[in-house]
């Protein structure tokens, strides 16, 4: 589609899911300035869908999510334009975070550096066990940045340390092992996990899901009395739709 990768968007408007496919170079799936560029304009494009329910980020193959940054790119950049190549970076990530319903992330084979970046900003991860992981910067000369600073949070100190230092792979399962994974399936069985998940979130009150979200990403900033805090209008504001009498009507007519 694009030249050095690119971005394609699928979309099944009767289940209301975005299907995200990042297209890199080669059958790692290496993305460059141009294609997280595209990846995250294409995706902003469709923040305003109020039919979308939910969103997977995927790699075009099961060779890899995201292998991380094109080296033939990252080793002509100079002081004066490196803080473009992250920014770009960045940008996905943000946009990820921000897009107004669930984004799971759909990993088979590679996901290192920048792709783990990517991954990480999404909601969840669903991998099977064809899946390698790892953030190798340090070892071609630059440190991990940006959302590299999330993984902390999902696997501890110890071990995003560990990750960032050593410039080591893991394996599917130390990653299930440790949390950076929230689900592991044997290869094969990925579409059936990452449907049912699909069918959990579409399946419950599309204004509550989104409520949830826009709570999760200030979870993030706050400290545990403010995000407290910052839950009581938006229980409120669930109110000023339908929703919760409807679906509590529901609950009550399924388990009749």
């Amino acid at each position: 589609m694009f030249k050095n990768g690119g971005f394609k968007f699928e979309q099944h408007l009767d289940e209301g899911v975005a299907i995200f496919t990042v297209r890199g170079r080669t059958r790692l799936n290496l993305i460059g300035i141009d294609t997280l560029t595209e990846c995250a304009e294409g995706i902003e494009a469709h923040g305003e869908n109020l039919k979308l329910r939910c969103a997977v980020l995927q790699g075009v193959s099961d060779n890899a999510f995201i292998g991380g940054a094109d080296l033939k790119e990252l080793e002509e950049l100079e002081p004066h334009n490196a803080g473009e190549f992250v920014r770009a970076i960045h940008r996905l990530c943000r946009t990820l975070m921000k897009f107004p319903v669930p984004v799971i992330a759909r990993i088979q084979g590679y996901c290192l550096g920048g792709g783990l970046e990517i991954a990480a900003a999404c909601d969840f991860r669903i991998c099977d066990s064809s899946a390698m992981f790892g953030m190798p910067e340090v070892k071609v000369g630059v440190p991990s940045v940006v959302e590299a600073a999330l993984l902390p949070g999902l696997i501890g100190r110890g071990k995003a340390r560990e990750l960032v230092l050593r410039g080591n792979l893991i394996n599917a399962a130390e990653a299930h092992r440790i949390g950076l994974v929230e689900q592991l399936v044997e290869e094969g069985n990925i579409d059936a996990a990452v449907a049912a998940s699909i069918g959990d979130i579409v399946d419950a009150a599309p204004n509550a899901i989104r409520l949830q979200k826009k709570l999760c990403r200030q979870w993030e900033d706050l400290s545990t009395a403010q995000a407290i805090e910052a839950g009581l209008p938006v229980f409120a504001q669930a109110f000023e739709t339908d929703e919760p009498r409807h679906y509590c009507q529901r609950f009550f007519d399924r388990n009749k």
